[in-house]
């Protein structure tokens, strides 16, 4: 994959993923609705289902796109840190999405069940819910992504350095991987931790669309100095 198209899929990530997260605030109250119970959870997903389940699978194909990328972003360096790079950000594209496809592919029976006459189906339903929301949200999806994410933005600032674009580059890209590591500590509901990563995942955007103008910007200076070295060499020859 050339950089022009590990460019564009980090545009398209940073976009399509704060579109549907800025979409399903709006309605679905995410993800401060996860703190309410289940049943109501589970009832504010059945009042808008159709929007709530676009809007994960949405953000599950934001997600996804990281591994394309961690994979041409491995073509800028040979170095260790580089190489490691590579499985670490494919393990974060891994862990998110299938954090985030409970929504659409298990949640809507739950939903439908819990909503229903039989009570022992309903609190069973809560039950796998509740479950559900601990193992593949915060375990697997949310602190495996905070992690492995933050991860690989360190290894990929490690191994192309200040020199591939400026200090700047690296600074935003060095806190935003804190701020987004801080995520961890989400379940312990210390102050600010969820505003510290909310903001982490926009500069951590911001950071992925820099990095995007930086690779084509390279490659068009790659291009032209390869059209001006061949219209010396064809001028050598005659």
């Amino acid at each position: 994959m050339d950089t022009r198209r590990t460019a564009a899929l980090m545009v398209a990530a940073a976009v399509l993923v704060n579109v549907a997260f800025t979409g399903l605030g709006a309605v679905f109250d995410y993800p401060d609705v996860l703190k309410q119970p289940a049943d109501d959870v589970l009832a504010a997903f059945r009042a808008d289902q159709f929007a709530v389940t676009a809007g994960f699978l949405a953000l599950a194909l934001g997600a996804a796109m990281l591994a394309p990328v961690a994979v041409g972003v491995g073509r800028l360096s040979d170095s260790r840190a580089m190489r490691w790079s590579v499985p670490v950000g494919i393990a974060a594209a891994v862990v998110q999405v299938v954090g985030l496809l409970r929504w659409p592919l298990l949640v809507p029976g739950w939903a439908a069940t819990a909503a229903g006459a039989d009570p022992a189906a309903a609190a069973a339903a809560r039950q796998a819910f509740g479950t559900a929301n601990r193992v593949l949200g915060t375990l697997i999806g949310e602190t495996g992504g905070y992690v492995f994410t933050a991860v690989w933005t360190g290894l990929v600032l490690a191994a192309l350095g200040a020199a591939f674009a400026g200090r700047l580059f690296v600074v935003l890209g060095a806190v935003s991987a804190v701020l987004i590591l801080a995520g961890v500590l989400s379940p312990l509901d210390l102050p600010l931790v969820d505003t510290a990563n909310f903001v982490a995942y926009i500069l951590w955007s911001g950071w992925l669309v820099v990095f995007a103008v930086v690779l084509v910007v390279r490659r068009r200076r790659t291009d032209g100095q390869v059209e001006i070295g061949s219209v010396d060499a064809g001028s050598a020859v005659r």
